[in-house]
């Protein structure tokens, strides 16, 4: 983020955001949020810099991104929009994944928080639906986008050759039958 200005905060000691820069966050993540297929929220507290850098790189594979977020701006973000309840789920440390299709966000990070103690999903949303835990592992079992093109293509090879056998059965048998009077008149 080139050009992140920060100011010292008085009470905190730690470098905060101008007015400005906050409006510009709450601009990309309502951004992600408007034209993401799913958004996953999940925990990290406790991720090491190696672990985030791994669940990044998975992600990145499968065409998602992860984006940890000040849960005030993803609140704000939101606001009006028909999955506004899922910001109930912008408790503790939340980094959001998302991705264009649907699928790719939650099957990499259920997968992910299988394996990591520190990485917990918290939910998600998709289009106006908002889902639980429960619901984001269900949505990470469903095929991708890659999966169905091969499924629906693998259905319409095997109905093609279904045709092209029934459409050469009738000229076999009547192959079949011009042999057998030619083998009788040969005889």
């Amino acid at each position: 983020m080139e050009g992140l200005r920060m100011v010292w905060g008085s009470l905190t000691g730690r470098p905060q955001m101008d007015r400005s820069q906050k409006e510009e966050q709450v601009k990309e993540i309502a951004e992600i949020f408007d034209n993401s297929g799913s958004v996953v929220m999940a925990e990290y507290s406790g991720m090491t810099v190696a672990e985030m850098t791994e669940l990044r790189a998975k992600l990145r594979e499968q065409g998602a991104s992860i984006r940890v977020v000040k849960n005030r701006l993803a609140k704000i973000a939101l606001k009006g929009k028909p999955f506004e309840a899922a910001g109930d789920m912008f408790v503790g440390p939340v980094a959001i994944a998302w991705a264009d299709d649907m699928i790719s966000a939650p099957k990499v990070t259920v997968e992910f928080a299988k394996d990591s103690k520190a990485f917990a999903i918290k939910g998600g949303f998709m289009g106006e639906e908002i889902f639980g835990t429960d619901g984001i592992v269900a949505l990470s079992k469903l095929p991708s986008r890659e999966e169905l093109i091969g499924m629906a293509a693998a259905r319409l090879i095997g109905q093609a050759s279904e045709v092209a056998q029934r459409l050469m059965s009738p000229g076999s048998a009547l192959s079949g039958a011009i042999k057998v009077i030619e083998e009788k008149a040969a005889a």
